[in-house]
Formats: C-alpha cells, sequence, structure tokens
C-alpha cells in the first residue's frame, strides 16, 4: 500500500463562516503521521478544493472525515468509491455513535480519535493481519459486525506533528498563502457536559494539553511561512488559566503575536491578568457559547453560568478592545418566541459584533439525542439537516414553524441595514464589512432553504403525517464518476432514509 487519499466532506449549507473555510485538523494530523512514515498522502477538504476523482481512484485505501450534518454525502461518496472497488475507512463523531449505520457505507469505523493508532491500522490493513489488534476499529465479518474492545484515544497529544497543510488537495504549493486562518490545537476535551454538546463523548471529560514549548515551536514554524492568523483550536483555549497566562506571556516575549481568535468560556472575564495577556498577544476575536440569556435554559442545557456571568464578560472584553462572537441556541423546553425576541435586543444593547443564532440539535452521542429519541420527538434523521440551522425536533413551547422563522426573523435583524448604518457611524469598517457579510449569507440561506421553511410551516398545520422529499447527496461527485465511464448506480440495498 502506497497512497492513502483522506476526504473531509463539505457541509450541506452556507453559514456565517463560509468565507473563511477551515480544514478539521484530524485528517491533516493523520495524514502528516503516514506522510512522515514514508506513504503517499493527500486528503481534500472540499470547502476548500473539489475531490479529484481521478486521484482517489489511484489510491489503495480512502478516509472520510465526517461530523453529523455531512454524513449523508459522506456515505454517497464511500458507496461510490466502494462501487468502483475501494477500500474506505470513516472517522469522526458522528460514526463513532453511529457505527452500525456507518457500515453500510465503509468496509472500517474507527471510533474516537485515530492518532495512536492509524499506522497499525494502515499496516494491518496492508498485511490483512492484526485488524483484530486495533482497539476502536469496526469492520465486518463475514456479514457479522465486529467492534474491537476500547475506543481510539491519543494518549499523549505532546507526540502530535506539526500539521503538513501541504498535503491539502490545492494547497500544495504555498499552502499559508492560501489558507485564510491557520489552525492550531493546543488541548483536547472538556469537563464541562452541556446537553446538546458530543465533545465530551468524543474527546473525554479531562482536558489534554500540550506542552508550552510544542506549542511554542508550531507558532514559530507558522510564522516563518508568514501566517498571518491563527485560530487555537482548541474547545476551551483558557480551559487552564494558568497555563494559558505562560503561553501567551512567552508568545509576547518571542514576538510570536499574530492576529489570533479562540473559542473560550465565560469565566475568561474573571481573571484581568489573562485578559492583558490575551490583548497584547495578539487576540483579535473570541468565540464564546452564551447559548442563552434565559436563566432557565441555562439550567436545562447543564452550561453552569449565569446572565450576569455574560453581561461582565462582554463589558471586560469590550473594555479590552477584543471582539466577541456569540453563539446562542434557541429551542429549549424553555424557551419561547419571547426568548428570541429578548435575545436579539440583548446582543444588539450589548454590541456584540458577530453572533450565530443556532437551533437547538439532538446530535447523535448527546443526552439531549437519547431523550428525545425515547420520548419520540425527532420528526427527521435526514443527518444534513442537523447543522443547527433546521428544526428537526418537536419543541415544547414553540410551533415548528414559529422556532425555524423566528430564528431566522433574528439573524436578519441583528444583520440588518439599520445595524450596518449604526456601525458605519462609529467608523468601524470592519463591522460593517461583517453585518453586510452575516446579511448576505443569511438571504441565499433562506432561498436554498424555502423549502424547508415552508415544510416547518406546513408540519405546523398538518401534524408529523407529511414526509420531506430526500435532498440530491452527492450529485457533483457523481457527474464526475460518470465522464469517467464508472457506474454511479446506488444499489438497493444500500439505500437508506436518513
Amino acid at each position: 500500500m502506497k497512497k492513502i487519499v483522506f476526504i473531509e466532506s463539505r457541509p450541506p449549507d452556507y453559514h456565517i463562516f463560509t468565507w473563511a473555510p477551515l480544514p478539521r485538523l484530524g485528517t491533516i494530523i493523520l495524514g502528516t503521521i503516514l506522510k512522515n512514515a514514508g506513504y503517499e498522502v493527500k486528503s481534500y477538504i472540499e470547502t476548500m478544493s473539489d475531490i479529484d476523482v481521478k486521484d482517489l481512484l489511484d489510491a489503495d485505501i480512502i478516509g472520510i472525515s465526517t461530523i453529523t450534518s455531512t454524513t449523508p454525502r459522506s456515505y454517497e461518496i464511500a458507496t461510490l468509491l466502494r462501487q468502483a472497488g475501494k477500500k474506505v475507512f470513516m472517522g469522526g463523531p458522528h460514526v463513532t455513535y453511529m457505527t452500525e449505520e456507518a457500515l453500510q457505507y465503509a468496509d472500517y469505523v474507527i471510533r474516537g480519535e485515530a492518532d495512536d493508532i492509524i499506522l497499525d491500522f494502515i499496516k494491518a490493513v496492508e498485511t490483512g493481519e492484526g485488524i483484530e489488534k486495533i482497539p476502536g476499529l469496526s469492520y465486518r465479518v463475514d456479514g457479522r459486525v465486529v467492534h474491537n474492545p476500547g475506543v481510539s484515544y491519543c494518549k499523549d497529544v505532546d507526540t502530535l506533528p506539526i500539521p503538513d497543510f501541504s498535503i491539502i488537495g490545492g494547497l500544495d504549493v504555498d499552502p499559508y498563502k492560501k489558507l485564510n486562518i491557520t489552525p492550531v490545537m493546543t488541548s483536547r476535551g472538556c469537563p464541562y457536559d452541556c446537553s446538546f454538546c458530543s465533545v465530551t463523548k468524543m474527546f473525554g471529560h479531562k482536558y489534554r494539553f500540550r506542552s508550552k514549548d510544542r506549542v511554542i515551536e508550531e507558532l514559530r514554524h507558522h510564522q516563518s511561512t508568514e501566517s498571518n492568523w491563527v485560530f487555537f483550536y482548541d474547545d476551551n483555549f483558557t480551559a487552564n488559566p494558568k497555563r494559558s497566562k505562560e503561553l501567551l506571556q512567552t508568545m509576547i516575549e518571542e514576538k510570536l503575536t499574530p492576529h489570533w481568535t479562540a473559542q473560550v468560556r465565560v469565566e475568561v472575564a474573571k481573571d484581568p491578568e489573562l485578559l492583558d495577556l490575551m490583548k497584547r498577544s495578539g487576540c483579535h476575536t473570541v468565540y464564546i457559547g452564551f447559548e442563552s440569556i434565559n436563566p432557565e435554559t441555562l439550567k436545562a442545557y447543564n452550561k453552569k453560568q449565569s446572565l450576569e456571568d455574560i453581561e461582565k464578560c462582554i463589558h471586560m472584553l469590550h473594555k479590552k478592545g477584543i471582539r466577541i462572537h456569540g453563539m446562542f441556541v434557541f429551542g429549549s423546553d424553555e424557551d419561547t418566541i419571547d426568548t428570541i425576541e429578548e435575545t436579539v435586543r440583548f446582543a444588539k444593547k450589548n454590541r456584540l459584533e458577530s453572533v450565530q443564532f443556532l437551533i437547538l440539535t439532538p446530535l447523535p452521542g448527546t443526552r439531549l439525542y437519547y431523550d428525545f429519541k425515547r420520548d419520540d420527538r425527532i420528526i427527521s434523521e435526514d443527518w444534513s439537516l442537523y447543522d443547527a440551522h433546521h428544526v428537526v425536533f418537536k419543541p415544547k413551547r414553540m410551533s415548528y414553524y414559529e422556532l425555524q422563522s423566528e430564528t431566522l426573523r433574528a439573524t436578519k435583524s441583528f444583520y440588518s441595514i439599520g445595524e450596518m448604518v449604526r456601525r458605519l457611524f462609529s467608523f468601524d469598517l470592519f463591522n460593517v464589512s461583517i453585518t453586510a457579510y452575516g446579511r448576505s449569507v443569511t438571504r441565499k440561506w433562506i432561498r436554498n432553504n424555502r423549502y424547508f421553511i415552508d415544510y416547518t410551516k406546513a408540519l405546523t398545520e398538518a401534524g408529523r403525517t407529511i414526509k420531506l422529499a430526500a435532498r440530491e447527496r452527492a450529485a457533483d461527485v457523481k457527474h464526475r464518476f460518470r465522464e469517467l465511464g464508472i457506474s454511479t448506480t446506488i444499489q438497493p440495498e444500500t439505500r437508506k432514509s436518513f
């Protein structure tokens, strides 16, 4: 086996970050490990470049990384590849939790993290020996599904290599000049347990930190390539304030201060020294899951924060000149239309630079999914709708249509012409451009999803008797297969209603 190709399927719809495609680091790290071991490796990140089907057909094995919303497209691509005689393995959060579903489309599924076992797995496939010894691997033997014990888990994140972005299709030459933002991981895991989040089951309840020296080495490498923007890929970059301060202080001392962004929690505002170091080291924007301004909803989400915490956080970050992208989730059993309207007023009043108003989504693997499944509240398992922008469950205090339409109304209100004019008078051209972009993306999303908005309205009026017509999943890839004279007929026994 010489050539291995990875695919990261593109999401089904527009979203606020469409303008700045950012590869998830999974396939890049795995590809770098394999490249360092002597294999020829390519990774196609579909948000960055189209798949080269000829390249796929020249590979010995193809790995597909998927989250829930990209799963239907991933399954279609996997089916086409297997029909062409290719071996396919899959990984990522969705297939970790829905393994037997995934095995209808792939030869192997790696549950959990693949970093520590990817080399052993590839060698086992090469030799035909040792497959049963790979922890966290699922596959079929004589039609019977076999789940090897354990879950694949990277014990020491310091052993992970600096990602080689040149393996990404389309970025082979000068990758850093084509990446708008360079992702850097400094930790994995999260001790919090929000009811709708799949992170803790996928990456564990404990933080695993990379050493300061390893992170500095990676930042120095990126600086040498003239990378001007960095996104710290952690679920909570400031999870350990002491460790964060040491890293930021070293960045300042060594003049490794690109513009950087990261995800943090509201607790960051309780440490003035940390905020000062963030600003001095180049922090431009933080992404914060505020989730709700409804105290009862915060309790229901098990968020472990209060409205007072949120307000103080916004005030302190703005005082330091750090921009905020706030994320709110609508649709808890405590939410009403009034909750949505109050949230929009709150976001405007507190001058949040950008927002995402998301719809509660019961992702497989979360406590929310199992609770809704038990209570028969899930109305669709078309996974392409599981992107936090579509209503896929029965709300308690709103209709399907109210939750869908009011969330859209909230987004349109925040990214309105009036808000654009207000920001223009404040001479904040960056925020004007963000508002204009948010308005444009929202309008495109509505045009693309008018069918679904109408569906939620009909569903509200008629109950759960109306089914949504299936969408075409990967017509573009099928067309490329047909151009090469390869059949793209999905066999009846592998077709599934998601």
